[in-house]
C-alpha cells in the first residue's frame, strides 16, 4: 500500500528557480502539485543536482509537468552541485516514505551507503541522467539517461572528418564538466578513444568548467593565455562553449573559424550559436526525461519489471540542420 504523503521541509536543499540558469534560492525544498494526497497517489522524491544550465532548468521542467501530468506527487530538491546537499535530500525522502525516489547524482562515486538505507527502507531509486559507480546494482532499479560515452565518440568522429584531409598538427583545448561527473568522465573518454589512433590529434589543455558559462569563459580565457595555436575546442556541455565564444571573440579571434567548437547538449542557445556559424557541431544530449522517469517510476512502484538500462535517443547538428530545427526546438 502506497504511504500518505507528508510535507516536510527538507533541510539544505534548495528550490530551483525556472527563471534561468544558477545555482541561487531559498533553503526550502518544494513540492510539486501532481495528484491529491489519497493512499493511491504515488509520491516521488528527486534529487536534482543543480541549475548550473539551460539542459538542467529544461531537465527539471520536464519532470515537474511530467509528474503533474501523471499524478505524481513530487517532492523536489536542488542539491546545487554539492553531493551531500543530495544525501541529505535522499535520507528526507527515506524518513518521510515516499514510494520511490529519482535523483541525477552529482558525482559517479559515494552513494552506496544513502542507496543501501532506501533499500533497507523497500523505497525503490531510479537514477536520471547521470549514472553511479556502485558495484552493486542492486541498490536502484534502472538508470534512464544518455550514452555519455557514445556522446564523445560522435564529437570525436566529426572532428576526425573534418581534419581527414590534413597532415598538420591539431590542437585542441577540452572544457570538461564537473569533476568526478559520469558526463565529464564519459564525454572525455569516448572522444579520446576516437581521436587517438590519429597523432595530430593533441590535446594541449583540459580542465573543468563545472557545466557553467561563467567558468566556461574564464578557463577558455586562461586557455587562451597559455596557448595561442588552439585550433580547436571540445566543451563537455553548450553552456561551456557559450563562455568560450565570449572568451574568444574577447582575444579578437572568430570563434568557429579561427577556433572550431564542438559542444554537447544542443538547447536552444546553443542551437542559436550553432546556426549563427560560432559553433560547428553539437551532439545531442535530450534534457526531455520526465515522462519516461514517470512511467518507469508507476512501473517499479508497481512492482514490475523494468529494463536496468534505458537509453534516451538522440542525434547531432550540424549549421543547417541548427538552422532547420530552431523553430520547433522545445527547449
Amino acid at each position: 500500500m502506497l504511504k500518505k504523503m507528508s510535507v516536510l521541509l527538507l533541510t539544505g536543499a534548495v528550490a530551483m528557480t525556472m527563471a534561468g540558469c544558477g545555482g541561487g534560492g531559498n533553503d526550502s525544498a518544494t513540492t510539486g502539485s501532481g495528484g491529491g494526497s489519497g493512499d493511491n497517489t504515488i509520491t516521488m522524491g528527486f534529487s536534482q543536482v543543480g541549475a548550473e544550465s539551460g539542459w538542467r532548468t529544461a531537465n527539471t521542467k520536464s519532470v515537474q509537468d511530467s509528474a503533474k501530468t501523471a499524478g505524481i506527487e513530487l517532492k523536489f530538491s536542488d542539491a546545487q552541485q554539492k553531493q551531500e546537499n543530495q544525501i541529505k535530500a535522499i535520507r528526507s525522502y527515506i524518513q518521510q516514505k515516499v514510494d520511490v525516489i529519482a535523483f541525477s547524482p552529482v558525482v559517479e562515486s559515494g552513494w552506496d551507503t544513502v542507496l543501501k538505507e532506501a533499500q533497507n527502507a523497500k523505497i525503490p531509486v531510479i537514477l536520471t541522467d547521470r549514472a553511479v559507480d556502485s558495484k552493486d546494482t542492486s541498490l536502484y532499479k534502472t538508470f534512464l539517461g544518455s550514452d555519455f560515452v557514445e556522446e564523445g565518440k560522435k564529437a570525436g568522429q566529426w572532428l576526425v572528418e573534418e581534419y581527414k584531409d590534413s597532415t598538420d598538427t591539431v590542437n585542441i583545448v577540452e572544457l570538461q564538466g564537473t569533476t568526478g561527473s559520469a558526463p565529464a568522465n564519459d564525454r572525455k573518454a569516448g572522444f579520446a578513444e576516437v581521436i587517438g589512433s590519429d597523432p595530430k590529434f593533441k590535446i594541449i589543455a583540459s580542465q573543468t568548467g563545472d557545466f557553467t558559462r561563467a567558468k566556461g569563459k574564464e578557463v577558455m580565457e586562461a586557455f587562451l593565455k597559455s596557448n595561442p595555436d588552439i585550433d580547436v575546442l571540445y566543451a563537455h556541455n553548450d553552456d561551456m562553449g557559450l563562455g568560450a565564444i565570449e572568451a574568444i571573440e574577447g582575444a579578437g579571434k572568430v570563434p568557429g573559424k579561427d577556433i572550431k567548437i564542438i559542444t554537447v547538449d544542443a538547447v536552444k542557445d546553443g542551437m542559436q550559436a550553432l546556426a549563427d556559424g560560432k559553433i560547428n557541431f553539437i551532439v545531442e544530449c535530450s534534457p526531455l526525461l520526465g515522462p519516461q522517469l514517470m512511467d518507469l517510476a508507476k512501473k517499479v512502484v508497481a512492482g514490475e519489471q523494468v529494463p536496468a538500462r534505458v537509453v534516451t535517443e538522440e542525434t547531432t547538428f550540424t549549421q543547417e540542420q541548427a538552422k532547420e530545427a530552431l523553430p520547433t526546438r522545445q527547449y
